[in-house]
């Protein structure tokens, strides 16, 4: 089962693979994802359908993400506060207009660690350019340690 310190790079893989399936497995059957757009999609067979949606109908970009913390939130529940960019199709830098903070809520089940709360909040800093130009050097550097597979 998951372990939940590989969760988000479970999720960004399933992703960067195109395996909409696979992305809403990690979910919890009630399991919640927020995008980037504020879409709302609650439990895994509606998950799987809208990325399928998705994926038929985009070339979609790469994910690149790092954890910045976890928080005990109860027993077998874990807050995880996280960063993500999106490598477009045929570049290899990101575009900061998509940078996002994640937030996750994982919950253990059956031994391994499922998505209960996916949400996906532009990194605008619009008050704030500095943290804006300091997440996007982070998330190149992620990039540069990450081999980005292409779908």
């Amino acid at each position: 089962m998951n372990d939940v310190a590989t969760l988000q790079a479970l999720l960004h893989g399933r992703w960067n693979a195109r395996d909409a399936v696979g992305f809403a497995a990690l979910f919890t059957d009630d399991g919640v994802l927020i995008g980037f757009d504020g879409s709302t999609v609650v439990g895994v067979g509606s998950i799987a359908d809208h990325l399928d949606e998705i994926f038929a109908s985009h070339v979609t970009p790469t994910f690149v993400g790092a954890v910045r913390a976890y928080e005990s939130v109860a027993t077998d529940v874990i807050l995880i506060r996280a960063i993500a960019g999106l490598v477009p199709p045929g570049r290899a830098d990101i575009d900061p207009s998509l940078n996002a903070v994640q937030t996750i809520v994982a919950t253990k089940r059956g031994g391994g660690w499922l998505v209960a709360l996916l949400q996906n909040t532009p990194a605008a800093f619009h008050q704030d350019p500095e943290a804006s130009a300091a997440l996007t050097a982070e998330l190149r550097g992620l990039i540069r340690r990450t081999s980005i597979v292409e779908p």
